[in-house]
């Protein structure tokens, strides 16, 4: 394998047993790799009549690969990853009864978390709050910490099923070009060089300082993140070296070690940051599906490949 190859290629960072205890990489390495806008996969096994249909009597291995299209990097000391655009699926050949963005969350440390906004009709409006956790007396190898909103449109939970390997993959072929501040004052690299990358073709990506601020409790500090995204649609405004990037959609939950759903702490976004510190947020509520707009300043890095 040469350089280039080894450089492009997914590699095991972290490996964690049923129980979560580490069996090969480092916290450390992986955080780095975060860090420094990697990918990140996450695969696990689990066998199907323990983990997909209970008492079927189909003992078979299953291996599964998630793709975590949002990372965060939460107090310079703690990995957490997001899927984004899954809709439930029921293995081995259907989609889920309700359609729903399946946003599952993984900690670093294993620690799991899903939270389910319908899209199949009008939003429940139902109270919200803590619901009584479920017992998955068919599942032993499910355990649920704590539920909310089950009578809403948007219910989550936090728990961990004990998978016989989870496996965090990252890909480390993204090259900081520009660091700024929230006023867009370039800390490191430089507008030239992001106009560079945009002519050869590259993607961008974009970690985002203090992107779920709002979220905090009232009165109480935000814990100190960055909310790493993928840009798609990207437009150079050439004489003013500006780069305007449409992101790929995000899950935004109030920062916190573990990283974990609770009522009303999370959200759904498209974002439309800009080098000079500008983001423009297109936010729904996953109660109401309700859409609201906002404009912030960020300090953000950005990321080519």
């Amino acid at each position: 394998m040469n350089e280039r190859t080894h450089h492009h290629a997914w590699r095991d960072a972290l490996c964690l047993d049923a129980s979560r205890h580490p069996v090969s990489g480092d916290v450390v390495g992986l955080r780095r790799a975060i860090a420094g806008g990697a990918d990140l996969r996450i695969y696990s096994e689990f066998y199907h009549d323990e983990h997909i249909a209970p008492g079927s009597g189909r003992h078979e291995l299953v291996q599964e690969s998630m793709d975590m299209r949002a990372t965060y990097l939460l107090d310079e000391r703690w990995v957490a990853g997001i899927i984004t655009l899954r809709q439930p699926v029921e293995l081995p050949d259907r989609f889920g009864p309700r359609p729903s963005l399946s946003l599952f969350l993984y900690n670093e440390d294993g620690g799991q978390a899903i939270a389910r906004p319908f899209l199949d009709g009008s939003p429940a409006r139902g109270p919200r709050g803590t619901s009584p956790p479920h017992r998955h007396d068919d599942m032993p190898k499910y355990q649920e910490f704590d539920r909310f909103d089950d009578a809403t449109n948007a219910p989550s939970s936090n728990f961990h099923y004990a998978f016989e390997r989870l496996r965090y993959f990252v890909r480390e072929d993204w090259r900081e070009i520009l660091s700024h501040s929230a006023e867009g004052d370039i800390l490191s690299g430089s507008l030239d060089a992001v106009a560079q990358a945009f002519r050869q073709g590259c993607e961008f990506k974009v970690a985002i300082r203090g992107l779920c601020d709002d979220l905090a409790l009232p009165g109480e500090a935000p814990l100190n993140h960055e909310v790493f995204i993928q840009l798609g649609s990207c437009y150079h405004y050439t004489r003013e070296k500006q780069l305007v990037g449409s992101s790929h959609p995000v899950a935004r939950v109030q920062p916190g070690i573990p990283l974990k759903y609770g009522s009303g702490n999370w959200d759904y976004a498209w974002l439309l940051p800009r080098t000079d510190g500008n983001c423009a947020l297109l936010i729904y509520d996953p109660y109401t599906l309700q859409p609201h707009r906002t404009y912030e300043r960020f300090a953000m890095r950005w990321f080519c490949r």
